[in-house]
C-alpha cells in the first residue's frame, strides 16, 4: 500500500511533494483504515508521516524513490565524447615499431625522394605519430618530426583512412556533390535577405561571371550560414557573423604573393584552407595551413580540398575552431557518420540535419 500511494504521490506532485500533500496522504490512510490509526500519537498518522521529524513509512519510501530516481537521471545523462581529439583504435592496424625502428624509419623518409617509400614509412610510424598528436606537450611538434606532410600530398588522407577505413574516408566526396550540395542551396534560398548569401548562391549555382568563390567552396560556405556561430558564455560573449566565421574556414591569396610572408602574418589559428589563385572563383592551388605551415592538398578542387581540411583535424587531433563548431560537427556526424550519438550536437545541427535529410530536392 505504501509503495502504491508514494508512486501516486510522485506522479501527481513530483519527486519532492509538499509537506501538506504528505500529511494529506497519511491522514487519508487512517481515515480509510481506522484500525491503522495510532491512538497514542497526537494525530494518529505520525507513523505514516511525521512532518516534525520527517519520519514515517511514507517519508522513508519517498527517500528511496528519490534516491533511485536521482540515480536513473544520472545514468540517463549522455556522456558526450568524440571528435578530432578522441583517442581511437586504428581501423587498419600496423605492427608497432620499436624505438630504434621508428627513428630509422623517420630518418629514411626524411631524406628520400621515393614517394612510395615515404608513404610506406608514414604508415609504419602512424602509431608513433598518434602518440605525438595526442600528447598536449608534443602535439605542436608533429610537422617538425614528420616534415614530409609539407611536401608530399596525400599523407593526411592516408592517416585518416588508417583511423576510419576507406568507406568513411570516401563519404564526403561521394555524398556532398549529389546529395547535400543541392539541398543546402535550396534551403539557403529561404534565408533572410543578405548580400553575402545572395553572392554565394550565385557562385554555387554558377550564375555569375565574377563569383565570390568557386562553385564548390560557395556551397560549403552556404552551409555555414545555416549553422552560424553561437556565443558561448563569458569567454565569447559576442556572436560573430557567419561571414566573419567564413574567414576562419577559407582564406584567399592572389597568385604571385609570398606564401611565406602570408604564413608569418597569420599567427596561431586552427587549421584553415588557403586558396591561391587569380581570383576567388578561379583557384589554382589549395593548402591546409596549420601552425603557420602550408600543407599541399592532394587534389586541387574546392570540394576535395575541404575534404582534406576536415580530415586534418583528425589526423593531427586538433579541435575545431569554436566559431565553426556547429558547422564541423554537422559535417562530422551527418556527412561522414563519425561518432554519431556520442558527440554533442546543438539543437540547430539536429534541426538542419532533419530538414536536409527529409528534403525532396
Amino acid at each position: 500500500m505504501i509503495n502504491i500511494l508514494v508512486a501516486d504521490m510522485v506522479e501527481s506532485h513530483g519527486r519532492i511533494p509538499p509537506v501538506h500533500v504528505r500529511i494529506t496522504y497519511a491522514l487519508g490512510i487512517t481515515t480509510l483504515f481506522p484500525n491503522l490509526k495510532d491512538p497514542d500519537s497526537k494525530n494518529g498518522y505520525e507513523h505514516f508521516y511525521d512532518h516534525q521529524s520527517g519520519s514515517g513509512y511514507l517519508a522513508w519510501r519517498l527517500r528511496t524513490v528519490q534516491r533511485n530516481s536521482a540515480q536513473e537521471i544520472e545514468k540517463s545523462k549522455v556522456s558526450f565524447q568524440g571528435g578530432p581529439k578522441t583517442h581511437r583504435s586504428m581501423h587498419s592496424p600496423v605492427r608497432p615499431l620499436s624505438g630504434d625502428e621508428c627513428n630509422e624509419a623517420m630518418s629514411v623518409m626524411r631524406h628520400s625522394s621515393d614517394i612510395t617509400l615515404v608513404q610506406d614509412k608514414m604508415k609504419a610510424t602512424f602509431q608513433q605519430r598518434q602518440k605525438v598528436v595526442q600528447d598536449r606537450a608534443t602535439a605542436s611538434t608533429v610537422l617538425d618530426l614528420f616534415p614530409r606532410f609539407l611536401d608530399t600530398s596525400g599523407l593526411i588522407e592516408q592517416d585518416f583512412t588508417m583511423l576510419f577505413g576507406k568507406e568513411v574516408s570516401g563519404t564526403f566526396l561521394a555524398k556532398w556533390p549529389t546529395f547535400f550540395k543541392p539541398r543546402i542551396i535550396a534551403d539557403c534560398k529561404n534565408l533572410p535577405g543578405s548580400l553575402h548569401v545572395d553572392e554565394l548562391l550565385l557562385s554555387a549555382q554558377q550564375e555569375s561571371d565574377d563569383g565570390v568563390w568557386d562553385c564548390e567552396l560557395a556551397a560549403i560556405l552556404l552551409l555555414l550560414h545555416l549553422l552560424p556561430p553561437t556565443s558561448k558564455g563569458k569567454k565569447s560573449p559576442v556572436k560573430i557573423s557567419a561571414k566573419d566565421a567564413a574567414g576562419r574556414l577559407v582564406k584567399f591569396l592572389r597568385v604571385g604573393k609570398s606564401i611565406e610572408t602570408f604564413l608569418k602574418d597569420t599567427g596561431p589559428a586552427q587549421p584553415f584552407l588557403l586558396c591561391v589563385g587569380e581570383r576567388n572563383d578561379s583557384i589554382q592551388h589549395f593548402y591546409i595551413v596549420m601552425d603557420q605551415k602550408a600543407i599541399p592538398c592532394k587534389t586541387q578542387t574546392g570540394v576535395a580540398a575541404f575534404d582534406e581540411l576536415f580530415k586534418a583535424h583528425f589526423a593531427f587531433a586538433v579541435s575545431y575552431d569554436e566559431a565553426l563548431c556547429n558547422f564541423y560537427t554537422f559535417i562530422q556526424t551527418t556527412v561522414y557518420g563519425i561518432d554519431v550519438g556520442s558527440v554533442k550536437e546543438s539543437p540547430r545541427v539536429k534541426e538542419i540535419r532533419a530538414r536536409l535529410l527529409h528534403s525532396s530536392v
